[in-house]
């Protein structure tokens, strides 16, 4: 490939490296308490890299760069526009929060979200192991630092010690596992990977192993059983605002590189892999809604929620290949792409209703603190009833039709343990009904704790309205969505 179509693909890269760096300067010369400026230059840099991430997806082009360690392709376009949009709005509801608590005070919120967004980008488009780890540990270390933001907030603190502690351990197992992988192989360039594995010349007992490790390694990155110990307690600890920074668009980038190397790298190991991802589904399901059940904290509950919710994403990962036929694959394949994507929008507006309900010195993350919020406010109390019921899976919302795919993927392989974790999934879900249910009964059912009004920016009222009635109209009509994920899907595995 020629120097300039290289430079082309990771133009987006580039820019949003270019504009974090020009607004940490920029910021240094701002005064205002809200900085207004930092603001609007972050979210017009952020707004013209999703543009540009739409042009180059619909393109439906794909392009390697820099000597094949970057992979510029629709799944991966699409996937980086959508973490970029998630990014943007989850800086637009925690505006007035992070106002409010001083984390304004350096304009540290924006810039170490763009670098989070850039790890992002580039753990997505890696097309070789140490591309893929560079973008993770560029994520991952934003992230410690935008949990211990409030530097005066013990619980805060806490949280990011363990998230500190814990990271490094799981981003070792996932070094490690690839390191095994390499020493197997002999590359570290992801499609030479897939095809000595496919050769057959290759130690099986030494990729085995770095399998077991690169699995472990992905495991703590989505969150899941028996990885998930982090994300209770940094959910509750961190900031609400960074808890939506947490909680949004890394699983979107956590998503992409499960597809690279577990799919594009490591799919004639899928025997193995995929049973190592049942298992972790299984424990997910089971582990993360009966957990959710007991809180009484809502930042806790959403925690082992998305637990489960991550669950149904392996369980689409796990069933593109049986009995070595890939014929599967897509629909297995872009089921789980559309439960990531639809999970994130509908995480969006649950933390955007926390946050505005958010006051200073009050958190409003206890389930009691939502009593009554029918009778302060019909429309976010809507907003947030919208929200729990697509998380439940309930229709007409785009939760029910986001479960619905990955039943159908399960269900169609005809594998009669595939149809049997089908209904287990159908169980926990039931299950799993009762604590969204709850919160919801307490919104429209309780006496208000207090009459104050609730008062919003006007652009955190129109963006979260905007946000909630997506949840609501994907539902109704999920067909495009769908079409662009299985579009996706197919273009990356080249069928």
């Amino acid at each position: 490939m020629s120097d300039s179509l290289s430079w082309i693909a990771v133009l987006p890269e580039i820019i949003l490296l270019v504009m974090a760096c020009a607004i940490i300067l920029l910021d240094l010369g701002v005064k205002s308490r809200l900085r207004s400026a930092t603001h609007i230059a972050t979210l017009l840099t952020l707004a013209a890299v999703a543009v540009l991430q739409y042009l180059y997806a619909s393109s439906e082009g794909t392009l390697y760069a820099l000597d094949n360690m970057v992979v510029s392709d629709p799944m991966g376009n699409w996937l980086k526009m959508f973490a970029t949009l998630a990014v943007m709005v989850t800086l637009v509801y925690a505006r007035p929060y992070a106002a409010e608590r001083d984390m304004l005070r350096g304009g540290e919120l924006y810039f170490l979200s763009m670098f989070s967004l850039l790890g992002m980008f580039i753990m997505i488009s890696g097309n070789n192991f140490l591309m893929i780890y560079l973008g993770l540990e560029l994520l991952t270390l934003s992230s410690y630092v935008l949990v211990a933001l409030r530097r005066d907030h013990v619980l805060a603190t806490e949280a990011a010690m363990k998230y500190f502690v814990l990271g490094a351990m799981a981003s070792g197992f996932l070094l490690y596992g690839l390191s095994m992988v390499y020493g197997a192989t002999g590359s570290l360039d992801i499609s030479t990977v897939l095809r000595v594995c496919m050769s057959g010349q290759v130690n099986s007992q030494v990729l085995t192993f770095g399998l077991v490790f690169v699995v472990a390694g992905l495991a703590f990155k989505l969150g899941v059983v028996p990885f998930h110990m982090w994300v209770p307690d940094v959910y509750q600890g961190a900031p609400t605002a960074v808890t939506l920074m947490l909680g949004g668009a890394p699983k979107l980038a956590a998503f992409a590189i499960s597809i690279r190397l577990l799919v594009e790298a490591l799919l004639p190991l899928a025997f193995d892999w995929q049973q190592m991802l049942m298992l972790l589904a299984i424990g997910s399901l089971l582990v993360g809604n009966l957990a959710a059940i007991m809180q009484v904290n809502l930042k806790r509950m959403l925690a082992f929620s998305t637990i489960a919710q991550m669950g149904f994403v392996l369980l689409g990962l796990m069933s593109g290949v049986v009995g070595g036929n890939i014929l599967s694959a897509a629909n297995a394949y872009s089921s789980a792409m559309f439960y990531v994507v639809t999970y994130v929008l509908t995480t969006l507006a649950t933390f955007g209703v926390i946050l505005l309900l958010a006051r200073e010195g009050f958190e409003s993350e206890e389930i009691a603190d939502f009593a009554g919020l029918n009778q302060r406010s019909p429309l976010y109390a809507a907003i947030m009833a919208i929200c729990l019921f697509s998380l439940a899976g309930i229709p007409p919302m785009v939760g029910f039709y986001a479960k619905l795919s990955v039943l159908q993927a399960l269900v169609t392989t005809g594998h009669a343990l595939h149809i049997g974790l089908a209904v287990y999934a159908v169980i926990m879900s039931l299950i799993g009904a009762f604590y969204y249910l709850r919160v919801i009964k307490v919104m429209y059912f309780d006496p208000p704790i207090t009459a104050s009004d609730i008062v919003a920016p006007t652009e955190v009222r129109v963006v979260l309205s905007v946000n909630g009635l997506l949840v609501l109209v994907l539902g109704l009509l999920p067909g495009g969505l769908m079409t662009l994920c299985a579009n996706a899907i197919v273009r990356m595995l080249g069928i």
